[in-house]
């Protein structure tokens, strides 16, 4: 019989690799979709916060905002209070980009949890929230995404 952990790290695995698969038509990695929603939640932000916020390193950061700035998803702006930093916005491309992300993870959530009752679906999200709290992981922020070191 297997541990709660084991099966934790196998569905995690298949998980994060399905969903990998299902934004992949549309240009983007799981790094990008990140940038996207923490951008999309807090424009304004400066490189600087988001690349604290997400445990990417500076200059790793810098290269996934040129590839999203590059397709026209995300734009730079030098707030008048600080010309040093860049303020990060979504354009409506990238507004447009991240409501059709937001839709595949509903897709993806259905698909993978198509075996629970909506109830079920609550119960098991409200205990895996404690448990990734117990474990002092940053809502919102995946962890993943401080391999990119």
């Amino acid at each position: 019989m297997q541990g709660v952990t084991f099966t934790l790290s196998q569905l995690g695995f298949h998980v994060a690799t399905r969903f990998a698969e299902a934004i992949s038509p549309l240009g983007l990695v799981p790094p990008h979709v990140g940038i996207l929603q923490i951008v999309g939640r807090e424009p304004g932000q400066s490189q600087q916060a988001l690349s604290n916020k997400l445990g990417i390193p500076p200059n790793r950061l810098v290269a996934l905002i040129d590839e999203l700035e590059a397709r026209g998803l995300i734009r730079r702006e030098r707030p008048p209070t600080d010309r040093r930093v860049f303020a990060l916005h979504l354009t409506d491309d990238g507004e447009r980009m991240l409501r059709r992300v937001r839709d595949l993870g509903i897709e993806h959530e259905a698909a993978i949890t198509a075996a629970l009752s909506d109830e079920e679906r609550a119960t098991l999200a409200e205990q895996l929230r404690r448990i990734a709290a117990e474990q002092g992981l940053a809502p919102g922020v995946h962890p993943g995404l401080l391999k990119l070191r």
